[in-house]
């Protein structure tokens, strides 16, 4: 029986390195899957890896998975030690196995804590050396790629992971607990991650959990564009703030402390957002009509889907407390805000047909008169362009407009009127009644 026992444990042992091996070998894999084999037929890896899809053959998986699950729980009881690779390997393993096993999750932020932990840890003193500042250039860019290698590589971890198992709150929840202590404030990785999951949620119109993620990084880049622009007079004083809605965090605390409440290694210092950050992401009206487009495509295309209403509900009352905060469209007086970040998709192309005549009053201001700036000279019926708005034409077409209460109202008719789906209907209601008790007020 021991004999066995040596025998299950070197065979489970090479499967494992086989598993990590594979995504190694191929970090693009984006199938994975059993394959039925009820008993050994060859004397070959059970793992079989072609072109993008990993399958693993069945008759493994009842020595596969007790053994990782055991391993996890000796080192967890203290009873065994594993370094860190083994460590990665065994999560990894169990994780593809079973991906909603939080156990699993939290060893893996344990190792993320030390990966920052020696990331962010001085290095000896140099300074008496000449090449001291170059080493030290080196070194935090090595550091910097390094940080990024494994941001991407458990980015692909949890979205693996929550390919294979619907609604997992655990996966969902490690992603927002990387994405705030290995990137805080970061908004090229925050839009990245925005743009990839689009192709994702529109796979998984029913899976809340993804589109929560979704949510959490709208929040979080309204509330570092809003805290960019508002300190663009004075980076220096520039400083994130957290989230002031707790659901942002999967334990609803403080994003550097774990559930247990204790505190984590510290994340790398936010900086403010370079110009290449900015320019990379769309200006928030933008982005807020994007979701709100999204929303209606999916909305329509898969009819009598809770979650999507619950997505529209949450992004429009984002927007909506957003707008009014910042005093958005209200009117352009003598009081009214200057044009920034936030409304340049909108201030660049004055003839724009937006709620509140924004586009056309900003003519006015700029020229006198708005006739002025519309009309054209025409010869022989062909019109002439006014040479002043070249600079204007040269910018591209009009910039879309951002959500509002009677575009809302429109689109929950244009659904009512055609819809076949008692269910569709049911929340178009509840959303426009939502649009009314709340938004109406």
């Amino acid at each position: 029986m021991a004999e066995t026992e040596n025998e299950v444990e070197v065979l489970v042992q090479r499967v494992v390195k086989d598993i990590n091996n594979a995504f190694k070998r191929n970090p693009n894999i984006d199938e994975i899957g059993l394959i039925p084999c009820p008993e050994v037929r060859y004397n070959r890896s059970p793992i079989v890896l072609v072109e993008n899809k990993l399958g693993v053959e069945s008759w493994c998986v009842k020595y596969l998975l007790p053994y990782v699950h055991n391993k996890l729980l000796l080192y967890r009881q203290r009873k065994q030690w594993l370094d860190r690779e083994a460590l990665v390997d065994i999560t990894c393993t169990l994780l593809l196995l079973n991906p909603d096993f939080t156990t699993a999750w939290n060893v893996r932020r344990w190792i993320l804590q030390q990966v920052l932990r020696e990331c962010s840890s001085p290095g000896p003193d140099r300074k008496e050396q000449g090449d001291g500042d170059r080493h030290d250039a080196a070194e935090k860019t090595r550091l910097s790629e390094h940080l990024h290698r494994v941001l991407h590589e458990e980015m692909k971890v949890c979205a693996d992971a929550a390919g294979r198992y619907p609604s997992n709150y655990n996966a969902w929840s490690h992603r927002i607990w990387v994405l705030q202590n290995m990137a805080p404030g970061n908004l090229k990785v925050l839009h990245d991650e925005l743009s990839s999951m689009r192709q994702w949620v529109s796979m998984h119109v029913s899976d809340h959990s993804g589109f929560h993620y979704r949510q959490f990084l709208l929040k979080a880049l309204v509330r570092e564009l809003s805290q960019s622009l508002s300190s663009s007079s004075s980076p220096q004083h520039y400083h994130p703030q957290p989230s002031s809605n707790p659901s942002h965090s999967p334990h609803k605390a403080n994003p550097h402390h774990q559930a247990n409440g204790e505190a984590t290694a510290a994340a790398p210092c936010p900086s403010p957002p370079s110009p290449e950050d900015l320019a990379s992401v769309p200006a928030l009206p933008q982005l807020f009509h994007q979701e709100v487009e999204l929303c209606t495509d999916l909305i329509k295309s898969f009819p009598g889907h809770e979650t999507l209403w619950c997505h529209r509900r949450h992004v429009f009352y984002l927007w909506h407390h957003w707008r009014r905060d910042h005093h958005y469209g209200q009117g352009f007086g003598s009081e009214s805000p200057q044009p920034n970040h936030t409304d340049a998709g909108l201030s660049s192309h004055p003839h724009t047909a937006c709620p509140g005549g924004v586009g056309l009053d900003r003519v006015q201001r700029r020229n006198g008169q708005a006739q002025e700036g519309q009309d054209a000279m025409e010869v022989d019926g062909v019109g002439v362009p006014d040479p002043r708005d070249t600079k204007r034409l040269k910018r591209g077409p009009p910039g879309p407009c951002p959500p509002a209460l009677p575009s809302e109202h429109s689109f929950v008719a244009s659904v009512l009127d055609s819809c076949r789906s008692p269910e569709q209907g049911r929340f178009a209601l509840a959303y426009r009644k939502w649009l009314d008790s709340v938004i109406g007020q």
